[in-house]
């Protein structure tokens, strides 16, 4: 086992990790983690772009608004302005650092950029990379990271927990968090990560369900360290549905991005009926919540496995300019996006809930800060509108660096933080245990607590966590870890937390439709979940 000492230890390798670590000041040594290689997460494969108001015709106010009301009466709404403000900045930095984005004429790169118009937004507001926005940010970002002198990079190392001070010397109030105990994948080894300053920049837990759009490391690692360590969670049962995934065997979580519907796509039934406008006056331009609400009706409505998005009503060449990517995967997956409908199903997308920061991404402990989808800032409210996810992680990444960076030198430790101690564990021979607790999570989820929810399925899925929750704490305390029992364990925590959140709100809001609730509360206000008191307080 090693110890490594750092000024920052920066958990993540996303669009707000990458940001962050390069908004520090080059004085600061920075260790910069990523679960797999550093390109890898769900920032490489977001395809839509980013929002912001870059066009004279459109305002900021006009964006807040928009904000606001996808959030359902829960945003709040100074946090929506800072972002919001923050927004051409944001942009205008990736710019500087070789970011391409489209422009109207990709022939002539002083033409004015390209806009498009998603779903929530009245306006064309998303600049993009055509359809691969996510991949141009985080290869640009990440190359520029490791040039850097003063950030040394690991990858393959995944954070067991975080280190708390007053869990190491009982005569300390002190909550500070001092660094984390990190698994170097490859080696199997435990390693000490000491740092003055700690960043979750670790994603979502959409791998929390059967189906989703995200690649297999959003398993909410931040959220369920952050909760035992000691901080509050908000808003863990608005999880947002994307309406278009590919329906297909092999593509796993290939995502149809937002933005084909924003160009004229057309949701179909199997008879190739349009369906969108008895379910809201925007049609396929409503938030994502109402969409994908929607297809899930009319599928168990008629008892079928998808529904379908056209596009073939637009000219091979507009759709190959704007959708590159797409149209060439869904070749390779035996469709034409030029000449027949898509099948097309919804999927898990985003964690609109997470850790509870302020606006310089400061959690509730000590030395601790959280940027990008791990975190609860209050932008999202009830639900995300689409491609603010990013800007959220570029605005907040700057102010936690901003932050750090103008924090003063912080007092050394008086405590020698212990070895990771394996004397009392031994080899698993049932790593099978492992993968059918991961599949059986996985499956009650989708089913008991997806897009349309009661009170008895959530019951059902509380008692099942529960019970699940129990044999995975005896597997973890008699065994070696590995990095696929560190990502259960972290998934059965992000499971509780979304399910003790569903069951807490008596209403239908956003991203959270009850059958048993099926109207709006007159008052709108967040669910708050700390550790430090019994569910039943909660």
């Amino acid at each position: 086992m090693s110890l490594y000492q750092y000024d920052v230890l920066v958990i993540g390798s996303g669009a707000a990790g990458l940001t962050l670590a390069l908004q520090l000041d080059s004085s600061l040594r920075v260790a910069l983690l990523s679960k797999s290689t550093l390109n890898e997460g769900c920032t490489l494969y977001a395809q839509g772009g980013i929002a912001a108001v870059l066009d004279p015709e459109d305002s900021i106010e006009s964006h807040i608004n928009d904000t606001l009301n996808a959030g359902d009466g829960l945003c709040d709404a100074t946090v929506v302005r800072h972002t919001v403000e923050q927004a051409k900045r944001a942009i205008d930095g990736l710019i500087d650092s070789g970011v391409s984005f489209s422009h109207t004429d990709d022939n002539n790169p002083c033409s004015p950029l390209h806009l498009t118009q998603e779903g929530g937004h009245s306006n064309r507001r998303v600049i993009h990379a055509a359809d691969a926005t996510g991949n141009a940010i985080e290869t640009t970002l990440a190359q520029q990271v490791s040039a850097r002198e003063n950030i040394d990079i690991f990858e393959h190392h995944i954070a067991i927990d975080l280190i708390t001070r007053n869990k190491l010397d009982d005569s300390s109030s002190d909550e500070r968090i001092m660094g984390a105990y990190i698994l170097e994948c490859n080696q199997e080894k435990v390693h000490i990560f000491q740092a003055s300053h700690t960043v979750l920049a670790t994603g979502g837990g959409s791998k929390v369900y059967l189906y989703t759009s995200n690649p297999d490391i959003s398993t909410g690692d931040g959220i369920a360290m952050a909760w035992r360590a000691g901080c509050r969670i908000a808003n863990m049962e608005f999880n947002q549905f994307h309406p278009t995934c590919l329906y297909h065997p092999q593509a796993k979580s290939f995502l149809v991005t937002e933005a084909v519907r924003g160009e004229g796509g057309k949701l179909q039934l199997p008879n190739h009926e349009p369906f969108m406008q008895r379910f809201d006056p925007r049609e396929e331009l409503a938030p994502r919540d109402i969409v994908a609400r929607a297809i899930d009706h009319e599928m168990k409505r008629l008892g079928v496995e998808h529904l379908y998005l056209d596009l073939s009503f637009k000219t091979p060449e507009f759709i190959r300019q704007h959708f590159p990517m797409v149209e060439s995967r869904l070749r390779s997956y035996g469709f034409d996006l030029c000449s027949e409908p898509i099948p097309v199903v919804p999927a898990a997308h985003y964690t609109c809930g997470g850790v509870i920061t302020d606006l310089q991404g400061k959690t509730d402990l000590s030395g601790l800060y959280a940027v990008g989808e791990v975190a609860h800032t209050g932008l999202h409210g009830a639900n995300r509108m689409a491609s603010n996810s990013l800007l959220e992680c570029l605005v907040f990444a700057k102010s936690a660096a901003d932050a750090i960076n103008s924090s003063p030198a912080l007092a050394p430790l008086s405590v020698t933080i212990p070895a990771w101690d394996e004397s009392r564990v031994t080899d698993s021979d049932e790593e099978v245990v492992v993968s059918h607790n991961w599949d059986e999570l996985r499956r009650f989820m989708w089913d008991y607590v997806g897009i349309v929810r009661t009170t008895k399925r959530l019951e059902r899925a509380l008692r099942r966590i529960e019970l699940l929750q129990s044999e995975i704490n005896e597997y973890y305390s008699h065994f070696r870890i590995s990095n696929n029992l560190l990502e259960l364990r972290n998934l059965a925590q992000v499971a509780e937390l979304i399910i003790h959140s569903a069951l807490q709100r008596k209403e239908s809001r956003g991203l959270h439709y009850t059958l048993d609730y099926p109207e709006k509360s007159s008052q709108a206000s967040n669910t708050i979940l700390s550790p430090d008191r019994p569910w039943s307080e909660n």
